[in-house]
């Protein structure tokens, strides 16, 4: 018997829609459930074949349990160690490697030294920073976000240098990314299961959180979805995340890739809304279920990004 365990946290629908989904296909030998965990023993564990990460991200605890049970044959998605590894300047960098159109972006030093650093812990960075360089490339608007973490937290609109500054000392030993302001005529937020299945959404960052998901919207044009479809694909096989969002900035007809790492993403059906609830439930029960069929058990069974498999050669 293969197990397919989803690992969560404070969210409600999705994980018992899913759990639910996997075990009414009725795969020989395939159950699902939600993951239990009573110990963690070094090198110790297999006893899922798949486990669907929801939470990680804000449990130190259980990254390394994924990380144990991934050296013990189980197929994490999405990968823990790159999870662990990635940011989003890193991201869009490789983004750009890889042709996705991006808004101009800049990597900061924190306002304040980290904890258990002085001035001479920066010795090799020049002050002050080339800021009108700087400043030039990003240009005003802008907005500014830390490098790593989501969820819309710490995220600031700068109309100019002086509201920059301001900001950027309430940001502490935040690393934060400046970045140009896309003014946009139309927004996707774009979910992939599986580096294949894609689901585009009209959407509007703007409004509140659950009237963000637009409802029978305007007709988008043919070609802009298929370029859509085609980043999207491209950005989640190149970072090698299996579940993930992609969100869109349109500006002259270009698709902006504005927000690409989020293996966590919105999956409640309070927020996305029934027709898209129901996608992201039926295509990550067939996504976990290949991916159990295809486990190994004792090998290592996680999904690696181009960027990795082409640094060392994989296939």
């Amino acid at each position: 018997m293969k197990k397919i365990g989803i690992l969560f946290g404070m969210e409600d629908t999705f994980p018992q829609a899913f759990i639910d989904r996997v075990n009414s296909k009725n795969e020989k030998e395939i159950i699902a459930e939600a993951v239990s965990i009573d110990k963690v023993i070094q090198n110790k564990g297999g006893e899922y074949a798949v486990i669907i990460d929801r939470i990680s991200q804000d449990v130190p605890f259980y990254r390394a349990f994924l990380k144990n049970a991934a050296l013990t044959g189980t197929n994490v998605i999405n990968n823990p160690f790159w999870w662990s590894a990635d940011d989003k300047f890193f991201n869009n960098a490789l983004a750009d490697t890889l042709g996705v159109p991006l808004p101009n972006t800049v990597i900061l030093p924190s306002a304040e030294h980290p904890t258990d650093t002085t001035s001479n812990s920066f010795r090799n960075l020049t002050f002050p920073l080339d800021w009108e360089g700087i400043f030039d490339y990003v240009k005003f608007p802008a907005y500014m976000k830390p490098y790593a973490g989501g969820g819309w937290k710490n995220v600031y609109r700068l109309e100019n240098k002086e509201e920059f500054w301001e900001k950027h000392r309430e940001t502490g030993q935040l690393v934060m990314l400046l970045q140009e302001e896309i003014v946009f005529t139309e927004y996707f937020r774009v979910y992939c299961l599986g580096g294949k299945a894609v689901k585009i959404m009209q959407y509007e960052p703007r409004n509140q959180p659950h009237l963000r998901y637009v409802l029978d919207g305007p007709a988008v044009d043919k070609k802009l979805l298929a370029t859509i479809k085609d980043y999207t694909i491209r950005l989640c096989k190149g970072l090698g995340y299996d579940f993930n969002t992609v969100e869109f900035a349109v500006r002259d007809g270009i698709p902006y890739a504005i927000d690409f790492g989020n293996p966590a993403p919105d999956a409640d059906i309070n927020s996305v809304g029934a027709e898209n609830f129901e996608w992201v439930v039926e295509e990550a029960a067939k996504m976990a279920i290949a991916a159990a069929k295809k486990q190994k058990p004792g090998k290592i069974n996680l999904t690696w990004g181009t960027f990795i498999k082409d640094a060392v050669g994989l296939k």
